[in-house]
């Protein structure tokens, strides 16, 4: 090798060497900081962009949760009015029972109907009032059912029946306990009305577990969703701990060799002296 005051390369190879562990040792420990081996598309361009594919898949899985969620809000709601219809309809049955004994003066079944027709008041007041989030599916407001988020793609949906559980949707309107025909009639109609809001629960308490068992499926893809982009990006930060460790080594060496590469011309001189 020519020794020259010109050209040191020994110090260009061991500069190279160096620059090239710096490179190493600043890519482990931007891994070790941010806990991934792929932190962009110019890491490794295909994982990434199959990992930011599955990214947005989880975020549309969150709007189709937060969309299932209201869902199952808006049921519990028109449940919990519809139980309470459910047991004013029992008490109007036992005020129709007692109102249609012949026995019972004018005056006694007056009392009753003014009981009944403010029991008929609370209904109306109960499937009014069950809203959540400006929703009410048991005023009888309309027929059309209400559709909620199912897929990412958001293509599926999951409908949601409305359940008319007003006076006139269960057929208790115009009725009176003033006479023992009207009370008899009343009955008639309310038991109707008790078979019809037991079915029309029935079939709401069947859509919400629907849902509850949807919501749990989604829930359960969103996580597989997370481990699979985890299992592509995320660095092994324990393999990561020792290899840092091993380029800091190999980085304080690569500044010696170089220290070192940078003092031959300095032997030149030894060559001049007298």
């Amino acid at each position: 090798m020519t020794t020259s005051i010109h050209t040191n390369t020994s110090a260009m190879i061991a500069l190279q060497n160096l620059n090239r562990t710096n490179d190493q040792l600043a890519a482990t420990q931007g891994r070790v900081s941010t806990g991934l081996k792929v932190q962009g598309a110019k890491d490794n361009a295909a994982v990434w962009a199959v990992a930011q594919g599955q990214r947005a898949d989880m975020g549309s899985l969150e709007a189709v949760t937060t969309s299932l969620k209201r869902a199952t809000s808006i049921t519990d709601v028109s449940l919990a009015a519809g139980e309470q219809i459910s047991d004013l309809l029992v008490e109007l049955q036992a005020k129709a029972t007692a109102a249609a004994d012949p026995s019972q003066s004018p005056e006694t079944r007056d009392r009753y109907d003014e009981e009944f027709q403010a029991l008929l008041g609370s209904i109306t007041s109960f499937a009014d009032n069950a809203v959540f989030d400006g929703a009410n599916i048991l005023d009888g407001s309309s027929t059309i059912a209400v559709p909620f988020l199912a897929s990412a793609d958001g293509a599926e949906t999951i409908s949601l029946s409305r359940q008319d559980l007003t006076v006139d949707g269960l057929g208790l309107t115009g009725l009176s306990l003033d006479t023992t025909a009207g009370a008899a009639a009343a009955l008639a109609a309310v038991k109707t009305a008790l078979t019809t809001s037991s079915s029309r629960l029935a079939e709401l308490g069947a859509q919400a577990k629907q849902i509850e068992r949807h919501t749990t499926f989604v829930g359960k893809l969103s996580d597989s969703l997370e481990s699979g982009i985890g299992n592509l990006v995320d660095a092994d930060l324990a393999r990561e701990s020792a290899r840092l460790q091993a380029l800091q080594v190999q980085q304080q060496l690569g500044v010696q060799s170089l220290s070192i590469a940078n003092q031959a011309p300095q032997m030149i001189l030894s060559l001049f002296q007298g």
